[in-house]
């Protein structure tokens, strides 16, 4: 950079003033350059775009319109589908409900009261209650039907309570092999002719009884009339055997008026839907003639044998599973179609939409194109001319103000950045005040930049004052939580062999918190010569507030232990204490036993914890698993389940907190009950000592160098029996 009289050659300033130039200069070229070949080439441009355009917005419409279609017709049948299987899902689970009360009767009838039956009652009209119907053959005054009609008398409150809460329900109704009925429902007047003679009702010849009866399991019918209402309707049933002997069919039926209806109003100009059932014929559909009409069963095309063999293949996979949308051809037309499965009952939605439907957009915007292309082509032809003329004023104004900001600017921006580095000269050492000199107040980046020195340096003090107090906070926190650490850790049992004297049982227990302090604990301890109580406990959380809340459980756990009792009136009592004043919402889950030493036999309570792992003398551990109770701390008042066990001399339990079971490695995987399992068995005859080893060695090489994320916390007891001590 030199300096000649008062012009610096190769400063900021010469700089600017030559970019100023450069870029005038550059415009110049530039517009020249680009009016001229504009002029020459718009013509053909404007050619060769329309044309370009105009296949673009043909293939993009197109595109577009069949992706819309495909997308939305795969959504739209899978969600008919659903709506649909969904009703019959819920039918399929009243029947199990019905089944397996009626088999709890007929298994147990002498645990049953006689419940009277009734005849229909037309006073009863609209009333739900459940009504005896019977064959022609049948006397329901006979009095060995009595005992039979009084044992299924019992149902009449869940088929009432079926009907009333699911208003898509027909009825719901009980046959007996000899022949007479119990339905529910809200039309007892339908059971009566245009004479007021009770209707009698071939039962045993009806396709959902002779159905059941032959499949031996959940059966479905086809669609069919009620035999009281003529609505169209299926009906699922599910014979009830004792001893091997058909007694009874269960069942229910609901009216499809609904997916009747829903067919009908999806039909539109050019689109369709239609069901078929699980023999390919079609049983709902708005078409009344062609291959999609619907026929009686004996007349009805099996449309997996069409001749259509695309459609047909398409037709086959749609009953067993969503398909995508393809292209197919039928009696001449050319349509886009998609299947999806109702499962329950082996039914299928098939949506259709005519192909010509799809191009109809497209030849409207191409058509709408031309002409706004047109009026495009005039327009641009008036706007050249003018643009030429600007062009040329636009270029001598610039020309002139540009020059003469290119001087002014350059000096304006120079001046404060030459104060600006001066100042940043005089920082060093103790010295770090930068201070804004009223040059540098431009309104632009370089007083942005001025204030970011000054910001920069007052935030340089208070970073190197603010890191002197957080190393000293740092290191009294550090001391804090270590003292923390080793309070929590003297709490838990830690010398091993706890009971040395004790020959009847072996036991060994760790616990290794994720942070400093951990919600994680067990406990183990005699209340008597003769129970030993055993406790793992995980407490909702982490860190210091799950610590806490961990010394108030454990302390109040063993504290109520042993003051004797079972283990669920103990978890009760503690249940009570923890939910006062649990304005945090903590809970913590707990496995509680007490072993009774001398003959093995033992009561466990779980409170929402994981299932323990019992390894028999000579096998291999497996979870014990059974309903667990809610977690202590959430429910005052609350009432725990006990389960009982037994320990033969040779076998180990294994209990544990999710810490185990969810440790997580670099792919973000668990270690999993099912890795759990595999480490135990390694050595499944193992100390208890070792099987914790075991375990934690089987963590560490899953996980490799991944912190620890949750408290690792297990237990471990091996029972000897009273004869190792006699030995």
């Amino acid at each position: 950079m030199k300096k000649v009289k008062n012009f610096v050659i190769g400063g900021i300033e010469n700089k600017i003033f030559n970019l100023v130039a450069i870029t005038i200069l550059s415009i110049i070229l530039t517009c020249g350059v680009v009016l001229v070949f504009q002029t020459m080439n718009m013509k053909k441009m404007l050619a060769q775009t329309d044309e370009m355009q105009r296949q673009s917005l043909v293939q993009t419409s197109t595109e577009t319109m069949e992706g819309v279609i495909r997308t939305t017709l795969v959504d739209s049948t899978k969600m008919q589908a659903e709506i649909a299987d969904s009703l019959f899902r819920d039918l399929k689970g009243e029947v199990i409900m019905l089944g397996d009360y009626a088999r709890k009767l007929y298994t147990n009838p002498k645990q049953f009261p006689q419940v009277a039956v009734n005849l229909p009652d037309k006073k009863d009209a609209g009333k739900v209650c459940s009504q005896l119907l019977t064959e022609p053959s049948v006397d329901p005054g006979n009095p060995k039907y009595a005992e039979e009609l009084g044992l299924l008398g019992n149902m009449s409150d869940m088929m009432t309570s079926q009907y009333a809460s699911n208003p898509k329900l027909n009825s719901s109704f009980v046959a007996s092999d000899n022949g007479f009925c119990l339905i529910a429902d809200d039309r007892p007047e339908a059971k009566f002719d245009e004479n007021g003679e009770l209707i009698h009702v071939p039962i045993t010849e009806r396709p959902w009884y002779k159905g059941a009866k032959k499949t031996g399991d959940l059966y479905f019918t086809d669609v069919e009339k009620d035999s009281f209402t003529d609505k169209i309707g299926i009906v699922c049933s599910m014979p009830v055997y004792r001893d091997g002997k058909l007694v009874a069919v269960v069942g229910a039926d609901l009216f499809l008026d609904s997916m009747q209806d829903t067919v009908k109003d999806a039909n539109k100009e050019g689109s369709f839907i239609f069901v078929i059932n699980q023999n390919g014929h079609v049983i709902f559909s708005p078409k009344e003639e062609g291959l999609f009409q619907v026929k009686v069963s004996n007349e009805a095309q099996d449309l997996r044998e069409t001749p259509y063999s695309e459609f047909s293949e398409f037709v086959k996979g749609a009953l067993t599973g969503s398909t995508d949308v393809i292209e197919v051809n039928v009696e001449g037309t050319d349509y886009y179609v998609c299947g999806a499965p109702m499962p329950t009952v082996g039914w299928a939605v098939i949506s259709v939409v005519d192909k010509k439907m799809t191009q109809r957009p497209t030849q409207t915007l191409k058509s709408n194109f031309n002409e706004i292309l047109n009026e495009s082509s005039r327009t641009m032809n008036k706007n050249m001319e003018k643009s030429r003329q600007t062009i040329l004023v636009m270029l001598i104004i610039i020309i002139s103000l540009g020059t003469l900001n290119g001087l002014v600017l350059a000096k304006r921006i120079v001046k404060p950045l030459n104060t600006m580095t001066r100042q940043v000269k005089e920082i060093k050492g103790d010295n770090l005040d930068f201070e804004v000199d009223s040059s540098c107040r431009t309104n632009d980046e370089i007083e942005i930049l001025a204030d970011a020195f000054a910001n920069l340096s007052s935030r340089t003090r208070q970073y190197i004052d603010e890191i002197t107090r957080v190393t000293a906070e740092k290191e009294r926190i550090g001391a804090e939580l270590n003292v923390a650490t080793k309070i929590q850790a003297d709490m838990l049992p830690r010398i091993f062999p706890a009971f040395p004297e004790r020959e009847e049982f072996d036991l060994y227990a760790s616990m290794n918190p994720a942070k400093e302090v951990g919600g994680d604990f067990y406990d183990f301890f005699l209340v008597d010569e003769d129970h030993l109580v055993m406790v793992m406990a995980d407490v909702s959380g982490k860190g210091v507030p799950a610590a806490l809340f961990m010394v108030i459980a454990k302390t109040l756990i063993k504290n109520r232990a042993q003051m004797g009792g079972s283990p669920s009136e103990i978890l009760a009592d503690v249940n009570n204490q923890l939910c006062e004043g649990n304005e945090t919402d903590l809970f913590v889950t707990v496995w509680l036993a007490i072993l009774t030493i001398s003959t093995g036999e033992g009561v466990a309570t779980n409170a929402g914890h994981e299932h323990p792992a019992l390894c028999r003398k000579g096998g291999k551990y497996e979870f014990v698993t059974y309903k667990h109770s809610p977690a202590v701390a959430t429910i005052e008042g609350m009432k725990f389940k006990e389960h009982e066990f037994k320990l033969n001399p040779g076998d180990s339990v294994f209990v544990y907190t999710d810490g185990v079971a969810e440790a997580i490695n670099g792919r973000k995987e668990l270690f999993g009950p099912e890795r759990m399992l595999e480490v135990l068995n390694r050595n499944p005859q193992a100390s208890p000592s070792e099987v914790l080893s075991n375990m934690n060695d089987g963590i560490l090489e899953f996980v490799g160098d991944v912190e620890q994320f949750d408290d690792i916390t297990m237990l471990c007891l091996k029972y000897e029996g009273p004869e190792k001590k006699d030995d």
